[in-house]
């Protein structure tokens, strides 16, 4: 496999992971930190650190908005629930001071 089908393939699979996560605003980050150690927020920092790292600006809101699909602060006002005493006590345990 060359490295440009590579990189295909691995753009292909992050943009179905976006699309996947979009559709699923079920899904809570505090859970999905609590069950894979990383969450949107943890994804729209890392396309933030990687478009830094190839010398183009992007400031958290623009990272967030590629990775929520529409401004954070919207995401969280549509689909963000207060998180229950268990949720925030498994984070507690599974990511201490984070």
């Amino acid at each position: 496999m060359t490295d440009q089908t590579t990189l295909e393939l691995e753009a292909a699979a992050f943009r179905r992971l976006i699309d996947h996560l979009q559709k699923r605003t079920d899904v809570q980050n505090i859970d999905l930190m609590n069950l894979a150690g990383f969450c949107r927020n943890c994804l729209s920092n890392w396309y933030q650190e990687a478009a830094e790292g190839k010398g183009i600006e992007m400031d958290k809101a623009a990272a967030r908005e590629i990775v929520y699909g529409m401004p954070y602060d919207d995401w969280k006002e549509k689909y963000q629930t207060e998180a229950t005493p268990e949720q925030l006590a498994k984070m507690k345990e599974v990511h201490p001071g984070h």
